[in-house]
């Protein structure tokens, strides 16, 4: 098989992997979609931390350079989103985020981290796609600093109006319970009870959620150049395993780093990524 051949056959099956991917996330949001607009009028139950510590200091300027802090919005419920722009669960939950930040724009500001690696004009024109309302900020070392373990997309803190971090969700927000932990922070009536629980948040169950890992244990991303690093989590995170564990081969591996399959099925999706030539 000759290089181009190759090259097609990849790009073929890297393509398959992802409309796989893309419909799992479909499948996942709209049930959430249809409840948001759709209330049952049952009740839940909301789940916020007990003794929630301070947010960090975050002080930045967003895309068209305006500056924004934490500490300015003391008083509004804030929604901080990690994400990127190649990542599928991220584009799904921005039009819920953009609805809701419309929606309740005097109690709640939204802000966008962008994790992307791309220059800043290359989320500017995402962002205007997706028709975002509210600041997106790109990601410093310090923000990192501010914000650690964040080792999955989309990655969501939430803010109460005193300025604490109430809860931490990894992976794909609810639209239907996001609204319902902004209207019960901003002091709105709400049909739920609060549960206070012990700040805890495994990767494992977060992939569930749709969340696509950043880290995939036994593999090193680290040596490729950004445009292949973003193909190899792409295919990682959205190819399924071959061990019969019906996960993709980054879950699998955040699952169960002593299996034999995936580990050797994701190195040799990095090893085929690093060394297929650059698209024209």
């Amino acid at each position: 098989m000759d290089a181009r051949r190759a090259l097609l056959l990849a790009i073929a099956l890297g393509g398959a992997a992802l409309v796989w991917t893309a419909t799992r996330y479909a499948r996942a949001v709209e049930p959430d979609r249809a409840e948001a607009s759709e209330p049952t009028g049952e009740r839940v139950t909301l789940r916020f931390f007990r003794n929630p510590a301070a947010a960090p200091q975050l002080v930045a300027r967003d895309l068209d350079g305006h500056e924004l802090s934490i500490a300015s919005l003391r008083g509004k419920v804030v929604i901080i989103n990690f994400w990127a722009t190649w990542c599928g669960p991220c584009r799904a939950e921005i039009p819920d985020l953009v609805a809701l930040q419309d929606k309740y724009r005097d109690r709640l500001q939204v802000i966008g981290i962008s994790e992307d690696e791309s220059p800043p004009d290359v989320v500017r024109r995402f962002a205007a796609r997706y028709n975002v309302n509210y600041p997106v900020v790109m990601m410093t070392a310090e923000i990192e600093k501010l914000f650690p373990g964040v080792g999955a997309l989309p990655t969501s803190f939430i803010v109460d109006r005193e300025s604490r971090i109430v809860q931490k969700h990894v992976g794909m927000l609810r639209a239907a319970i996001t609204e319902l932990e902004t209207r019960s922070l901003a002091g709105l009536t709400v049909n739920a009870s609060i549960e206070e629980v012990d700040q805890s948040q495994g990767l494992k169950l977060a992939l569930d959620n749709g969340a696509q890992a950043m880290t995939i244990p036994g593999v090193d991303l680290a040596a490729l150049p950004v445009a292949k690093r973003i193909d190899a989590l792409q295919k990682l995170n959205g190819q399924p395993c071959t061990c019969g564990c019906d996960l993709t081969v980054a879950k699998c591996r955040v699952d169960d780093p002593t299996c034999g399959v995936s580990l050797p099925l994701a190195r040799q999706i990095v090893k085929a990524v690093s060394e297929a030539p650059p698209l024209p």
